[in-house]
């Protein structure tokens, strides 16, 4: 009981922590450019957090989920390319009233599959479903039939490949290599300005706190129990009766959603979407985050990302030949030396030392106290 309810309070103290540095530090020591790097680093935060779920509890390695991120960040895309693209604005082009992609591919007509796009209802809608719906067709097909292990990463691998090739190849709908570009305004919003990437910033960083809050109750939920317990013993949970492949479902969809949020939020913040975050070197780099962080560690996951991508940035502004080498050194370090990553360094190390500091100090009260005693009787 009192292990338990420690480890509920280092969760607490974990989050209030995480939260604080988000919230309050950042936004005090960057500038607004900094700062909206930062925002885009938090969103891939997201996919690590899904990534937990999926591949440190579950033990489903995905591959491909750059997919789920990319598809998220297109349904916003499409929303704000077309109201980008009124009338008014695009007078010049041979269409008027379409995006200038299609414009330029000689498409005269809105495709149909944009259409519901003109509704920000619809597509704040999309940005979680489509996502979460292609997962479920992909799970339905592979866990149906005991499909896993590094089968099933290839496969999502391949996935994240087939996509890219496919959006880049349909350019006249989609915007090709270039993806979706000169996005503008949110409801009439200017999202460009420092004050929108501001509050921006600060949207993303609820949300992110709210999906680590929502992922870490699946966690202590029985549905988590049965998550790890179906990584380590599979067949033993399917003999108690569970259906095993109904939670890698879900919890695969779950994942996805949450990487399609991040998507989501990574095209507000940056004013674009394009393949390149579909294919499969970012989904690998997804995974790098969450290894670094700790693949069973929510707010490990989060630092992880922080991590890598800072270090991306202060190297490849000096050696930008030496990162994708320090990348994979950074990989290879992490998976031999210290397989739980961050979050095991400070299971380890430091927690150990915090709790024979507390508990010295305790010690120390209680003696302080009983000498006083006995000095006042």
């Amino acid at each position: 009981m009192s292990k338990t309810l420690f480890a509920s309070r280092g969760n607490l103290v974990g989050l209030l922590l995480l939260a604080v540095l988000l919230l309050v530090v950042f936004p005090l020591v960057f500038d607004i450019f900094r700062l909206n790097l930062v925002g885009k680093y938090l969103t891939y935060a997201f996919v690590a957090l899904g990534l937990v779920l999926c591949w440190g509890n579950a033990g489903i390695l995905s591959l491909g989920q750059g997919v789920f991120f990319g598809l998220g960040g297109y349904c916003m895309a499409m929303f704000l390319k077309l109201e980008a693209s009124s009338p008014e604005n695009t007078k010049i082009q041979s269409t008027p009233g379409i995006p200038d992609f299609m414009d330029w591919n000689q498409v005269t007509a809105l495709p149909w599959f944009w259409e519901p796009f003109h509704s920000l209802s619809f597509s704040l809608v999309a940005v979680v479903v489509v996502p979460a719906l292609f997962a479920f067709v992909i799970g339905l097909a592979m866990f149906k039939r005991r499909v896993g292990g590094v089968y099933f990463a290839i496969i999502t691998q391949a996935i994240a490949a087939i996509l890219t090739i496919l959006i880049v190849g349909q350019q006249g709908y989609t915007g090709g290599i270039n993806g979706i570009t000169d996005l503008r305004t949110l409801k009439g919003w200017d999202i460009r300005t420092d004050h929108a990437k501001l509050i921006l910033y600060f949207i993303n960083g609820g949300l992110l706190l709210g999906a680590l809050l929502l992922a870490q109750f699946v966690q202590q939920t029985k549905l988590g129990r049965l998550l790890v317990a179906m990584r380590d013993k599979e067949d033993r949970v399917r003999f108690s009766g569970y259906d095993v492949s109904s939670f890698r479902i879900f919890v695969f969809c779950f994942a996805a959603g949450l990487a399609a949020i991040g998507g989501a939020m990574f095209t507000l913040q940056v004013g674009f979407m394009s393949s390149s975050f579909i294919g499969i070197v970012p989904s690998i780099e997804m995974v790098i985050y969450c290894a670094v962080g700790g693949r069973s560690s929510l707010i490990g996951a989060v630092y992880g990302t922080l991590l890598i991508n800072f270090g991306r940035s202060l190297l490849s502004e000096s050696f930008p030949q030496l990162w994708q080498f320090a990348m994979g050194g950074l990989f290879i370090a992490i998976v031999m030396v210290f397989p739980d990553g961050l979050a095991g360094l400070y299971q380890t190390y430091a927690a150990p030392l915090i709790a024979r500091r507390f508990r010295s100090g305790r010690g120390g009260g209680r003696i302080a106290a009983a000498s006083t005693g006995s000095r006042v009787h």
